[in-house]
C-alpha cells in the first residue's frame, strides 16, 4: 500500500523558518520516501505504508519537542494511477 502525507506546522513564521518546521522537514527529507516536496506552507511525501507511518510518529514526536503548537496532517492511501 501506498500513502501520501500532506502536513503543516504551527506557529507560522513569515521571515524566518521555526525549528519545528526544520525539524519536521528533516525528518521528511531523510524517511526515504518518494516525491517528497517542502515548501514554506506545507509538505507533501509519499512512500510505502510503514516508511510514511514511521516518518509520521517521527515527525510529530519532533516537531512537538521543537515547539510546534499545531501539527496539521492528512494521510491518504494512492492508487497506483494516481500520482
Amino acid at each position: 500500500m501506498r500513502l501520501r502525507v500532506e502536513f503543516t506546522t504551527e506557529p507560522f513564521d513569515l521571515d524566518e523558518a521555526p525549528a519545528h518546521a526544520l525539524v519536521a522537514r528533516e525528518v521528511i527529507e531523510a524517511a526515504g520516501l518518494d516525491e517528497v516536496d517542502v515548501g514554506p506552507f506545507g509538505n507533501t511525501a509519499e512512500g510505502g505504508a510503514d516508511r510514511v507511518l514511521t516518518a509520521v510518529d517521527a515527525l510529530l514526536r519532533k516537531a512537538l519537542q521543537a515547539g510546534a503548537t499545531r501539527v496539521s496532517l492528512q494521510v491518504n492511501v494512492v492508487g497506483e494511477g494516481e500520482r
